[in-house]
């Protein structure tokens, strides 16, 4: 194996991540025409185990939700979800009272600290044609200092996040979409103010990458000698990493120290890039809390018996907008972000 590539393994389901990062679920499924509660139609929903329904079947899967798939309210502390989205549409809601509805390009980047019930769903806008979604949802662990701070959720809109267009010298394109992070003297949008991606001495790094047939790119090195980084190869056939042949469904971790050449031996590629300083502190995970003890995660629960994070204050569990609602962000404090299209 190639001195910059140290593993090379198969894609499941989550994927494998790294410290700072706990995990990344891809989320790519070509729901049917919608009815009028923007739901999956009853005869679509035939064989299926309705609320765990994680089979794919005729293309899709419902996940928790009973009519509209998706995920309802739930809770989680103690480290932060970055959703990146890259076709259709979803829906959040929040025991703080937030809202909100973004779509292809927009990032939802949420840091749960001490504490927060929400729920995505993924409404069947379309009554005449295909709603297929493509989302990445990824867990960002939180350092112990920044564990129990209030939760609140930030918008990267896809008007604003960089996108980095690159031609190689035989002019074939690679482009960039950099949700976190420095890439080649470009810079993301701010992150939440609480994440490890807030300090740039933690060198968090992702972005996505989407490669014309024939294409070369030379991924910059990372300069700490701490800085893990991964990518994850999920639909193309064929790419040379370092000049190691490397497969669709495949997530490679290389060394962070070395330039990187990608080549695109085979038909347009796509890869997602995650890196960073780790944290370098215990992870206690059970279900949606990550802690740093035991201790701590018991504490949890008792706090969401008790308190249900602030309560559900919606009429819904499986919580989803109006079909006419276009994308937008109603934070807990009562500021409201719209924008035009891609609803």
């Amino acid at each position: 194996m190639t001195a910059s590539i140290i593993n090379i393994h198969p894609l499941g389901f989550p994927w494998k991540t790294q410290d700072p990062f706990l995990f990344c679920a891809h989320h790519r499924d070509l729901y049917p025409a919608g009815d009028q509660y923007l739901g999956i139609p009853e005869v679509q929903k035939a064989g299926r185990t309705i609320g765990h329904d994680f089979v794919i079947k005729d293309g899709f899967r419902m996940y928790h939700g009973s009519h509209v798939p998706g995920f309802p309210y739930h809770p989680h502390r103690g480290f932060e979800t970055i959703t990146i989205n890259k076709e259709g549409i979803v829906d959040h809601s929040d025991s703080l009272g937030g809202a909100g509805r973004f779509g292809a390009g927009d990032v939802q980047w949420m840091t749960a600290g001490k504490g927060i019930l929400h729920s995505e769903m993924f409404p069947m806008l379309k009554n005449d044609q295909e709603n297929t979604l493509e989302i990445f949802q990824i867990w960002l662990n939180l350092p112990k200092v920044s564990k129990m701070v209030p939760p609140h959720f930030k918008m990267l809109w896809s008007e604003e996040v960089p996108v980095i267009h690159h031609k190689d010298q035989n002019g074939f394109a690679t482009e960039v979409d950099l949700i976190a992070g420095t890439l080649n003297g470009h810079h993301s949008l701010k992150p939440t103010p609480d994440s490890w991606a807030a300090n740039p001495e933690n060198e968090v790094l992702v972005a996505t990458i989407k490669m014309e047939a024939g294409a070369t790119y030379i991924l910059p090195k990372a300069q700490g000698s701490e800085v893990k980084r991964n990518l994850y190869f999920y639909r193309g056939t064929q790419l040379e990493i370092a000049g190691k042949p490397v497969s669709e469904h495949h997530s490679i971790e290389v060394l962070a120290l070395h330039d990187l050449k990608i080549q695109n031996t085979g038909r347009e590629a796509f890869l997602l890039i995650l890196q960073g300083r780790p944290i370098h502190e215990p992870v206690v995970q059970h279900g949606p809390f990550v802690m740093n003890t035991e201790m701590e995660i018991r504490e949890a629960f008792t706090d969401y018996q008790q308190t249900q994070f602030g309560g559900w204050p919606w009429p819904q569990q499986e919580q989803v907008h109006e079909r006419n609602k276009g994308r937008f962000a109603l934070h807990s404090g009562g500021r409201l972000e719209t924008k035009e299209g891609k609803s």
